[in-house]
């Protein structure tokens, strides 16, 4: 392309990440009910040979692809089974369960249609037996997405050399869903703030009157039955209803197997909620005050029909937490946080209203409000909007924040702005010219003329950024933190 530049070097790694379609996950063959009972007298009257013979081939054909295939069917049968009207189904015996499981199980391959939006942290376990001097161990998150143009956060990992350059560790070909573990019990007033950021509590106010300010899923059931019976609920309260079903479900914990890669883990999109994307997750190594470290990652999630600022926490990669953000600041795309308080609060990048920058402050985590404009606009190359390319950077001279920034025929390039370290509100200096620009190669994909990141690491000196191209495959460039320094012009 033959945008302007900044003088600052690109030193392109030679390698690529691309959509894999042999990485699939399994999921729930869900039918209406009348399908379901038909399956289940379909299954039943085959006879004891058909059935064994059909169960040793499903084996066959899928025991290498998934990790304990026949505990996935019995899950899947006892999941389908919980919602018939019915129990005779449950006392039979196990190799009719796992027969029938194996009819409500489906392969979904998560990466067919692209691999982008990556972020990078160090891995929160650094073995120095694998590491030599200056090495650090890293873990990349990437937006996988697959048919229907369902999205879920997969992974990868690898090491960074003393030149900032990866290896990338042996990639499974073998992908597992998380475990869900739903709280037990859910806090009034964070789902009331929610409602009333959205406009539809006033709605439901009913049902909330009749709720302990600490409240179980079942018990917020049958508050909406009594509500529902009372009264023939508008169509607003019926919405108002489905999104409180959403947000519920939206705030859970998953956990992964103990002896799984990283590689072989995705959080995906639940059936059990309309969500449909888990879009854009911005992973920050987040130093606590007593010096442990929390991974955080705000992320959108979309249900088809509106968007839910969420936040993935975890220690370990391993087992997840998964909240709902809350207050007005809380509104749309594309939050990142600072990796540490900021004179004690908590601190994120924002762009709420599809144009321009934002940064707020906040005692919780998950409550954000008050957005105070950062930057706007400046140059041709982001005179349409500008936001963050993951969580600021920090060096001695400031925070460094890379930015993305919109211009003609909707072209994505890279930049960089500079924030001071005690009030990263000021903007102290910036690259006028793109850090980062689509090569020729790069232009064409599923959204065109795009280079995007969702966050990178400084490590000895350098700036080490994966990002995606055109919303369809990824890579890694690096730069020097100094030339980036030095390119920089005072505001």
């Amino acid at each position: 392309m033959d945008y302007l530049q900044s003088k600052v070097k690109v030193y392109r790694q030679k390698i690529s990440f691309l959509p894999d379609q042999s990485r699939v996950i399994t999921k729930l063959f869900g039918l209406d009910k009348v399908r379901i009972y038909k399956v289940f007298d379909r299954v039943l009257n085959l006879s004891d040979k058909q059935r064994k013979q059909i169960f040793k081939q499903v084996i066959a054909n899928f025991e290498g692809r998934h990790k304990n295939v026949k505990r996935i069917f019995k899950d899947n049968f006892d999941e389908i089974t919980r919602h018939l009207d019915i129990t005779i189904y449950n006392d039979l015996p196990l190799d009719k369960k796992l027969l029938i499981g194996a009819f409500f199980t489906l392969e979904y391959s998560i990466e067919s249609a692209a691999l982008f939006n990556p972020s990078i942290v160090p891995h929160p376990f650094q073995n120095p037996k694998e590491l030599d001097k200056d090495e650090m161990k890293v873990i990349m998150s990437f937006r996988a997405v697959g048919e229907g143009h369902m999205s879920s956060v997969v992974f990868r990992s690898g090491i960074l050399d003393d030149e900032g350059n990866i290896r990338m560790d042996t990639l499974s070909h073998q992908v597992e869903m998380a475990k869900i573990i739903h709280s037990t019990e859910y806090n009034k007033e964070d789902f009331a703030m929610k409602l009333k950021d959205m406009a539809q509590y006033d709605c439901v106010k009913d049902i909330f009157d009749e709720l302990l300010d600490s409240f179980t899923f079942d018990e917020m059931e049958e508050s909406i039955r009594l509500f529902s019976e009372k009264r023939t609920p508008t169509k607003k309260q019926e919405q108002a209803i489905d999104t409180l079903h959403w947000i519920v479900r939206s705030n859970y914990e998953i956990e992964f197997s103990d002896d799984s890669d990283i590689s072989e883990r995705a959080i995906f999109p639940r059936s059990t909620t309309d969500v449909r994307a888990i879009e854009d997750a911005r992973f920050v190594a987040f130093n606590n005050d007593e010096g442990s470290i929390t991974y955080f990652a705000p992320y959108t999630a979309y249900n088809g029909f509106s968007i839910l600022p969420q936040l993935i926490e975890t220690k370990d990669f391993y087992r997840f937490r998964v909240c709902t953000m809350t207050g007005a600041g809380s509104q749309n795309k594309g939050m990142a946080l600072f990796p540490e308080k900021i004179n004690g609060k908590y601190a994120v990048i924002s762009r709420n209203d599809n144009e321009n920058m934002y940064i707020m402050f906040s005692e919780n985590i998950s409550y954000w409000d008050n957005p105070v404009l950062l930057r706007e606009p400046k140059y041709y190359w982001e005179f349409i909007q500008i936001g963050n390319s993951g969580s600021p950077l920090k060096t001695d001279k400031g925070w460094l924040l890379l930015t993305h920034g919109v211009g003609p025929m909707r072209t994505y390039s890279i930049g960089a702005i500079l924030l001071d370290l005690k009030d990263p509100a000021k903007v102290i200096a910036e690259l006028p010219e793109p850090l980062l620009i689509p090569l020729e190669k790069e232009r064409n994909g599923y959204v065109p003329n795009v280079v995007y990141s969702c966050g990178g690491i400084i490590h000895n000196g350098w700036v080490v950024l994966p990002y995606a191209a055109s919303d369809t495959r990824s890579g890694i460039v690096k730069f020097k933190l100094q030339e980036i320094m030095d390119n920089m012009v005072k505001t």
